[in-house]
């Protein structure tokens, strides 16, 4: 029963990122009306957040969980670079701490050598100031998460109608039970081996039928442990950096010890974890009281 409840508790928390990243964009963006009284304390911070358009001047630092906090200093991935290209330009999500944005400049060229990809898609990362988002995921607070898609970027630049509304590959199956045998490849074992192997990467969030295929070719490779099985993540998986030395967050608890290919793998193709029941459980609106008091602070930076 306690897993069941974890299980439908994690469902509604993650397939709202992992569905909704692949929703269509926009070319024409509106800007968000004013909101009425932003400092009434029962505002949700996601209303907050979701209205930075710039990042916060201050010196770079992701402040609290990833989960729960806000950027400081947070700086904007380019759009196109030599191995990456942005996807969804109209959520101005491609935004990260320093450290994040240098670590997908590296890891694009890495990434697009191990597995012969002219590049990568860089999907969610975060917004200006972080925080929580107003719609999708519930992390990617801090500036050290990112989303990559599971399709291959192209060898010529995307336009800006195909980065809101091209839709990336599906990797499993309609059961859920394993990967598509006709779209997943070498190239994408590459590609998430390349990232796992990364010192600054803490873990790797895949759909569990992925995991279960890399445990196929690469079961006992130390890097393994990183991969961690998650409810969605069809179309892209998850990078979570460590936090830099020196910062204001808290790291998530360590990967447990070994490759994940065991038990602890095949819970996920369990009946109890492929059709979990609907939680009736409603979760109010994050508010700022919920945040670390710093990222006041950050909200009002000018």
């Amino acid at each position: 029963m306690r897993a069941l409840t974890f299980a439908a508790a994690i469902l509604t928390l993650t397939l709202a990122g992992g569905t909704a990243a692949q929703d269509r964009g926009t070319l024409d963006p509106k800007p968000l009306p004013p909101l009425a009284n932003p400092s009434n304390p029962s505002t949700p911070a996601k209303e907050l957040f979701g209205r930075a358009r710039e990042s916060a001047p201050l010196g770079p630092d992701p402040i609290g969980f990833y989960s729960k906090g806000c950027l400081a200093g947070g700086e904007q991935l380019p759009v196109n670079g030599p191995h990456w290209q942005v996807m969804r330009l109209s959520r101005n999500r491609n935004w990260g701490h320093p450290v994040l944005v240098k670590f997908l400049e590296s890891f694009s060229a890495r990434a697009a050598a191990a597995s012969g990809w002219p590049g990568l898609l860089i999907g969610d990362m975060s917004q200006p100031r972080g925080g929580p988002m107003l719609t999708g995921h519930a992390s990617h607070q801090i500036g050290l998460d990112a989303d990559i898609w599971l399709t291959p970027m192209p060898n010529r630049e995307l336009t800006r109608a195909e980065r809101e509304e091209m839709s990336a590959t599906d990797m499993v199956r309609e059961d859920l039970l394993d990967v598509k045998s006709d779209v997943w490849t070498e190239g994408h074992l590459a590609v998430i081996r390349a990232a796992a192997q990364d010192p600054k990467v803490q873990r790797i969030f895949v759909n569990a039928a992925i995991k279960r295929a890399m445990c196929r070719e690469a079961a006992g490779e130390s890097w393994m442990r990183k991969i961690r099985p998650m409810f969605g993540h069809n179309y892209h998986f998850h990078i979570r950096l460590f936090c830099p030395d020196g910062s204001s967050c808290r790291d998530q608890d360590p990967t447990p010890a070994g490759d994940g290919c065991d038990q602890s793998l095949a819970w996920w193709f369990t009946d109890e974890a492929l059709h979990p029941k609907k939680s009736t459980k409603s979760w109010p609106p994050m508010t700022m009281a919920a945040l670390p008091a710093a990222c006041r602070d950050v909200l009002k930076a000018q």
